[in-house]
């Protein structure tokens, strides 16, 4: 077993984080100190891209802050990452969105992820709700 990927999993400490990808909208909650004191800052964007594996793990933020876009990479087992919340599930078709850089207005948006909304399982209940008014 090669030695450096053993005490480097031997020194990681995992967290429970959600499962992000591409697309989707999440909010990092990171720690920031300032002199001596240590305060969470929250960082809302889009996930432009994950790289890497392991402990080398990353991925890209990108958000739009005062009509200027921000973009900032966070280690995926950094210590001062203090949680990362799902917001929205996104539906792209890359696994790095870089297009959305150029993109302004309702070009950038990204169509969101729904869930339920087929008309197979709908379909059950109003099948039993005419066949009550019926009798």
């Amino acid at each position: 077993m090669n030695l450096i990927k053993y005490v480097e999993e031997q020194m990681l400490t995992k967290k429970a984080m959600p499962e992000f990808k591409a697309g989707d909208t999440i909010t990092v909650n990171y720690k920031i100190k300032e002199g001596d004191k240590e305060r969470i800052q929250q960082y809302q964007g889009i996930v432009i891209q994950r790289r890497g594996s392991g402990t080398s793990a990353s991925f890209t933020v990108r958000k739009v802050s005062n009509g200027v876009g921000v973009e900032r990479v966070f280690p995926i087992y950094s210590p001062f990452i203090e949680s990362i919340e799902l917001n929205k599930e996104g539906v792209v078709r890359r696994a790095r969105i870089y297009y959305i850089r150029n993109a302004k207005g309702k070009k950038a948006r990204i169509e969101e992820k729904q869930y339920g909304r087929n008309e197979e399982v709908a379909a059950p209940a109003q099948k039993e709700a005419v066949a009550t008014e019926k009798v």
